[in-house]
């Protein structure tokens, strides 16, 4: 296996991997907002229930990947 591609496996549980995944996980939070206003203007007990729960599920997962930010420290799988 060549070196850039064992690197481009090992760029999930890099910090530049976690990077993005955390930005791609805020942006989901965008769906969310939208969500909710929705279901305020509509009145929609369900829908917003539903907002609220995708939210929690959410903060969940970007609290996971600022653990793992933190667990990686300077041992970075991308910086050698």
């Amino acid at each position: 296996m060549s070196n850039a591609l064992s690197k481009a496996k090992g760029f999930k549980k890099s910090k530049t991997g976690t990077y993005v995944s955390i930005g791609t996980t805020a942006f989901g939070a965008i769906n969310v907002v939208k969500q909710v206003r929705r279901a305020r203007t509509d009145g929609d007990k369900l829908r917003l229930i539903d907002a609220v729960v995708t939210g929690a599920g959410i903060i969940t997962g970007l609290a996971i990947l600022y653990r793992e930010l933190k667990r990686l420290g300077d041992d970075d799988v991308l910086l050698g």
